[in-house]
């Protein structure tokens, strides 16, 4: 690392470590943790899954560093600090980088076929088609229990070029394996397509139970693994985009130096169930997948499948505590059926930010819904907007979006 790009990493570190000194950081996290108690102040905001790509206002997500690892912190403090300038919502700046372990699993052993179709170059965001890879029995034979390793000389390296950049300015924390997304039905998605996948529901119901079953059993025998290796990771100020602050977390016992998942959030989902019958649902995604749900001190169910007609399955499942609330659900309905035993985690509609011409009042008109709903029903309420897939290259239109989000919320 050359003295330039240490230089550049060090001020934005510094302008970060100011923010995450104020006070408004302690009070959010407050707010949070009222929210995930059932007993909110006030109905939360946040925005992830940015098109980054689209962001870039008068250079100031522009990287200056040449040195690869010097960049990957630039581009976390750079994108940090954007969001705070212009969308922070309800936000919390920490004051410490998270520098993760050199931890890896091998997966379940299928590599995933596809082509893809790109209609912006310069945006992540693209069309899959997945090839089918199970359409014998035998294919199940494909699917292999993860092996978890780690390297602690490569943590060692990672951890001592940290200090070497953040010390005096900002913490440095030994992260460990987030464990919290742990789904079977994305990765079936992945081997065998939706389709593929929806049809064998129905042509196949017991290749299909099987499976699950492996797939469910290899998850198991990863989370034992990490738990077993003292790999885990804590504490988690995020699950799938939302604050995790809490004060029921860690469990009884935790040992820092070891945390096990009882200690830890999780979310799962399974997308592609959006079509299925109710039945279907628990029959090949809750009952099998109760095992992993029971491992984990908190649940945060869902995603963008619509849940407003499936509550009385997702209620089986221990410890959920939010619900996601598609743009897809009947809003009335899904509060009907949350009340106020979990948090109605709504996704505001990103295709809001994509019109041709960006309607404030429609936007406006969107996230009150969702806020007189919930407060019809009792129920607490976050507001996550995630999946923005384009802005129109308008940055503006999310800057006015959060203060919309803000205004609805009472903030």
């Amino acid at each position: 690392m050359n003295r330039r790009d240490t230089s550049i990493v060090k001020e934005l570190a510094s302008q970060v470590a100011e923010i995450a000194a104020l006070p408004v950081q302690d009070e959010k996290r407050a707010l949070w943790r009222k929210l995930n108690a059932l007993k909110p102040d006030r109905p939360m905001v946040m925005i992830d899954q940015v098109c980054w790509n689209e962001m870039n206002l008068d250079d100031e997500l522009t990287l200056r560093c040449q040195d690869p690892e010097c960049r990957q912190y630039e581009n976390h403090l750079r994108k940090l600090l954007y969001q705070w300038r212009h969308f922070p919502v309800d936000m919390v700046v920490e004051s410490f980088i998270r520098v993760p372990r050199a931890i890896e699993s091998s997966g379940h052993g299928v590599a995933v076929k596809e082509t893809v179709a790109v209609s912006d170059p310069t945006s992540g965001i693209v069309g899959h088609q997945f090839f089918n890879q199970f359409e014998t029995d035998a294919d199940l034979d494909k699917i292999k229990t993860p092996v978890v390793t780690h390297d602690p000389a490569e943590t060692s390296r990672r951890l001592e070029v940290a200090h070497g950049l953040f010390d005096g300015i900002l913490g440095v924390v030994e992260e460990g394996y987030d464990p919290s997304y742990m789904t079977v039905w994305d990765p079936i998605s992945f081997w065998m397509g939706v389709e593929g996948a929806l049809y064998a529901l129905i042509d196949r119901p017991d290749f299909m139970a099987e499976l699950v079953r492996r797939v469910v059993n290899g998850n198991l025998s990863l989370l034992d693994q990490l738990e077993a290796q003292g790999l885990l990771c804590h504490p988690q100020p995020l699950v799938h985009c939302t604050g995790a602050w809490t004060d029921e977390l860690p469990g009884p016992g935790f040992d820092p130096t070891r945390p096990r998942t009882r200690d830890l959030w999780m979310f799962s989902m399974a997308q592609m169930f959006s079509t299925v019958s109710p039945a279907m649902f628990e029959e090949f995604e809750i009952d099998p997948c109760l095992p992993v749900f029971r491992r984990f001190g908190c649940v945060y169910y869902g995603c963008c499948e619509p849940l407003d007609r499936k509550m009385a399955q997702v209620r089986k499942i221990p410890n959920v505590r939010k619900v996601s609330m598609s743009p897809w659900v009947d809003e009335e309905l899904g509060a009907g059926e949350i009340k106020g035993d979990y948090v109605f985690s709504r996704k505001p509609n990103p295709a809001l930010l994509a019109w041709p011409q960006f309607n404030a009042q429609a936007v406006r008109e969107h996230l009150q819904a969702s806020v007189d709903a919930c407060a019809r029903h009792g129920c607490p309420l976050e507001l996550i907007l995630k999946d923005i897939s384009t802005v129109k290259y308008e940055p503006q239109r999310l800057f006015e979006w959060a203060r919309l989000a803000m205004e609805a919320v009472g903030a």
